[in-house]
This record gives structure tokens, C-alpha cells and sequence, in this order.
């Protein structure tokens, strides 16, 4: 079992595999009009990270469906990064989860049950840590090995957090460090040392958990979570929702430093290319920036942290709350203010 390397079946790994930013906005685009009734307070029309259906005053479902290929050859591992992966969009909707489904894609002339098992183990694991059944899904056979998780939770109808929602003068705080992406291409490349694998591992299984809490912080305006558009792509979405424009610092950003030192030589995913491509028009980078800041903003965060606007006043609740769950504050990475939906990264 351990001489199966589950990347190689798949052509693109975790949240990189994503159906690039402008590509998806097309297809989207020609759906025809569907039935929107009042009771869904959230659908498709912000891009938002989950619907929302409002059952009564006091409760809402939160529901939400994430997948992929293979991040990593641990099939363990990479049972537990996928399902991380989609709860945290239930998270990021201020929701607490109550369920999940699994959805399992394997090649069964391909990979032994043992392997397979494993991943669905690994999946298991997380759910239980997040106080949740699997509680049903669905497999088929199918060419790569796919896995995820549908996800439901519950919400009060007045604490839901979109991303939608923030204010000019709000605080950006991002809960993760950045550059999964690229530890992922180094993976692939035989360039990531053991230490930087750990470090990958601890962040994509880390729950985005806090997201729960913040929705109950009235200085919290708007939430999303940093996956596979990258920082720069979640934050426009952001951008977009409150028609205010977002201001990065790039010196503040936390990144994985084995992230760092690899992009700085080259190494990132096709996803990043293609996200740019996508949306680079509404991103203004410094003119002298080097290529490698670019592929840092663009790169496709698989299990990403969450990204936060909240007025000044609430930083140090949000801070405190994103310490207690996981063991660091988070960071303060820039603000939003007034102007035209785009992202400015200084």
C-alpha cells in the first residue's frame, strides 16, 4: 500500500484541480433561471461559499459540496485534507456543521480497498474531530480517485456571514499562512523536504472551526475561505459583493517560509497561471514586482484559512477567537475601502 502514490493518478491535486475563476463564470452563465424562492437567503449570485435556506426565525441549513483529486500520496492524509476542505465552507458561512455525506470517486483497477479505505478513514476522522456523522454518499468508479464530502450545518438566519458583507474601513485578517499550492508542486517535483510536508499537513487538516464563533461577533461583516481562486481571486469575490476595493500588504502576509523559499524558485502549480489569466485585470501588484509575488497571491489554497472583514473595533475579539481554536491569532493583512471592486496588493 505505501508504494501507491495517489498523485499519480490524478492530473491536478486538491483545490488546484478547480475549474479555473472565468471559465466557471461562463458556464454559469448559461444556466437558465431556476426557482428562487424568499427562504433561500444565499444562492449563487455572490459566489458565495454555501447556500443558505432559512427553515424558521431561529434556523437556517447551510448547505455545501466540495471534492478532489489527490494532494498528497497518503491516502489517509489526503482523506482528511479533502474532508477539512469542505466543512470549512460551512465554517466560513458562520454555520455549525451536523452532518456529511461522502462523495467517492475511486479506480478500483487501480487502487486495492486497503487504499481506499483509508481515505474514507481519514475522512471519518475529521467528521468525528468536527462532532459529525458520515451519515450516507455515494461511489462510483471512475479514472482518478476522487474525494470530498457534502456538508450541512445550521445557523441562526441573523448570524449568517457571507462574503458579501464587509464595509469600507474594515480590518482583513486571514486565519492560515499561504502557499499550499506551491508545497503541493514541490511534492510533486521530489523538492519538499519532511518538514514542509508536516507543516502542509498541519494546516490543511486544521477545522476552520472558529468561523462558528464569529457569527456571533457583530463587528464581523464578512467571511469567506482562501481555496482555490487564491487570495487575491477570494478576495475580489469579496470585492465584488461590497463594491469597495481591497487593499494587501504584501509584507504582512504570513507564508509557509518552504512555500516561500520554493516560489522565489520557481516552483508553482498551473492553477495559479490560470487564475490569473482569469481575474488578473481587477489585481494591481506593484510594477516592479517580481513574477513569484504574482504566483503567491494566485496560488490555490487547498483547505485555506478564512478570510475575515470586521471593523477595527472587533479585531481583538476576532483575534482572540481564532487563538483559541487553533493556537495563533491570525494576521492582519490589509483593509477594504471605498472605491472600484478590484484588489491592490502594496
Amino acid at each position: 500500500m505505501n508504494e501507491i502514490r495517489l498523485t499519480e493518478f490524478s492530473h491536478g491535486g486538491g483545490c488546484g484541480c478547480k475549474i479555473a475563476p472565468a471559465v466557471l463564470a461562463e458556464l454559469l452563465a448559461t444556466m437558465p433561471a431556476g426557482l428562487v424562492p424568499p427562504e433561500l437567503l444565499v444562492g449563487t449570485d455572490t459566489a458565495d461559499d454555501a447556500a443558505v435556506y432559512k427553515l424558521n426565525d431561529r434556523q437556517a441549513i447551510v448547505a455545501t459540496t466540495d471534492f478532489f483529486t489527490p494532494i498528497v500520496d497518503n491516502p489517509r492524509d489526503f482523506g482528511r485534507i479533502a474532508a477539512t476542505n469542505a466543512l470549512s465552507d460551512v465554517y466560513a458561512m458562520g454555520a455549525q456543521p451536523i452532518l456529511a455525506l461522502a462523495i467517492v470517486g475511486m479506480p478500483l483497477d487501480k487502487l486495492p480497498p486497503a487504499v481506499i479505505g483509508e481515505i474514507l478513514k481519514g475522512g471519518a476522522e475529521v467528521c468525528r474531530d468536527a462532532g459529525i456523522p458520515v451519515a450516507g454518499g455515494h461511489s462510483i468508479d471512475v479514472l482518478e480517485p476522487i474525494y470530498g464530502l457534502v456538508g450541512l450545518g445550521v445557523v441562526d438566519p441573523a448570524r449568517v456571514r457571507t462574503n458579501a458583507g464587509a464595509k469600507a474601513g474594515d480590518v482583513l485578517i486571514l486565519t492560515k499562512p499561504l502557499g499550499i499550492g506551491i508545497l503541493s508542486a514541490g511534492l510533486k517535483k521530489g523538492r519538499l523536504s519532511a518538514d514542509g510536508y508536516a507543516q502542509m499537513i498541519r494546516w490543511t487538516t486544521t477545522l476552520n472551526r472558529v468561523g462558528a464563533r464569529l457569527a456571533d461577533l457583530d463587528g464581523v461583516h464578512a467571511v469567506t475561505d482562501v481555496t482555490g481562486f487564491g487570495l487575491a481571486g477570494h478576495l475580489l469575490e469579496m470585492c465584488r459583493g461590497a463594491s469597495l476595493t481591497g487593499a494587501v500588504r504584501f509584507d504582512a502576509l504570513p507564508v509557509i517560509e518552504e512555500a516561500r523559499a520554493l516560489v522565489r524558485d520557481g516552483v508553482a502549480t498551473g492553477a495559479s497561471t490560470r487564475n490569473w489569466a482569469s481575474y488578473g485585470a481587477s489585481v494591481e501588484l506593484p510594477v516592479d514586482a517580481p513574477e513569484w509575488q504574482r504566483k503567491l497571491v494566485t496560488d490555490p489554497q487547498t483547505s485555506g484559512g478564512l478570510l475575515i472583514a470586521c471593523a477595527p473595533e472587533a479585531v481583538e475579539a476576532v483575534q482572540a477567537a481564532v487563538r483559541a481554536e487553533q493556537g495563533e491569532a491570525g494576521t492582519i493583512v490589509g483593509e477594504m475601502k471605498a472605491g472600484a471592486a478590484r484588489v491592490v496588493v502594496g
